[in-house]
């Protein structure tokens, strides 16, 4: 699959779901009450110019902006999600820009830190990418990204995600998502066979388990944001919705909450 096709279906995807990654992680938690976006906000926690790639509604800016006097920049490939972003209160001060991650609008040696949030595993092209990205960062600056690591197990997640492949099992091949960015950047082995040549050094590779548990309703909207439901015909995702919703029930704690839960990757590597 070529990039251009991958980039194609993000841009209409998020065209119609600007802020749906956000609206997904944005109120998940993990054990120690941090969500994924805190998280890479700790570990770049010294650093004065960050640059977010990715950056989707612009929400990891705006924490990132909580620390003064720092320089934020973000780019994303969806026109819609960089106006949500620019109208954040937080980042009047930010440049934040409409663009590709294979061709980055910043000059060399612009940023002391890179963070990505869910964004990094969805870009084809990944060598020129992080050509890119070495470009723009400083020598011993930090690349922090989160990248998805699939259902903890035995909750709504596996549930939904059951239901979903025997949807798409159905589907016509125009109703199916295109493979969208490179294995490698999935795995710690296939992450620092593309970083450490590149020339950063090898990855901390932390696995973190995120909450997603609520009212059914709730765990429906975060799950049903994934980009494969995207292309399914509405009557599709109602029976989908409808089908989850009711076995849900049976998963419900006493306190009327659905248990879900997802695990995600904090990777980190600093360039020599």
């Amino acid at each position: 699959m070529t990039t251009s096709t991958q980039e194609s279906f993000l841009r209409a995807f998020h065209a119609a779901s600007p802020a749906v990654t956000a609206d997904a992680f944005g109120g998940a938690r993990a054990a120690d009450g941090r969500s994924s976006y805190e998280m890479l906000c700790d570990r770049v926690a010294g650093s004065g110019r960050v640059l977010d790639l990715g950056c989707g509604d612009g929400l990891l800016l705006e924490l990132l902006a909580r620390a003064e006097g720092r320089r934020l920049a973000g780019v994303d490939l969806s026109p819609e999600a960089v106006a949500l972003a620019r109208r954040r209160p937080g980042l009047g001060g930010a440049t934040v820009l409409e663009g590709r991650a294979q061709d980055l609008p910043f000059a060399d040696d612009s940023f002391d830190a890179c963070v990505s949030h869910m964004a990094l595993m969805l870009m084809g092209d990944v060598e020129q990418v992080i050509a890119e990205v070495v470009r723009v960062l400083s020598p011993g600056a930090t690349l922090a990204c989160v990248i998805g690591g699939g259902p903890v197990g035995g909750e709504a997640y596996d549930l939904f995600l059951g239901l979903l492949r025997a949807a798409i099992k159905d589907a016509p091949a125009a109703q199916r998502v295109p493979a969208l960015g490179d294995r490698r950047t999935r795995s710690r082995e296939g992450l620092d066979s593309l970083l450490v040549p590149a020339g950063f050094t090898p990855v901390d590779w932390e696995t973190v388990a995120i909450d997603l548990s609520g009212p059914p309703e709730q765990v429906w909207a975060a799950l049903s944001g994934v980009y494969d439901v995207g292309p399914l015909d509405p009557r599709t995702v109602t029976s989908l919705r409808e089908t989850f919703l009711a076995r849900a029930e049976g998963l419900a704690m006493p306190d009327g909450l659905v248990p879900c839960g997802m695990k995600v990757h904090v990777v980190t590597a600093r360039l020599r």
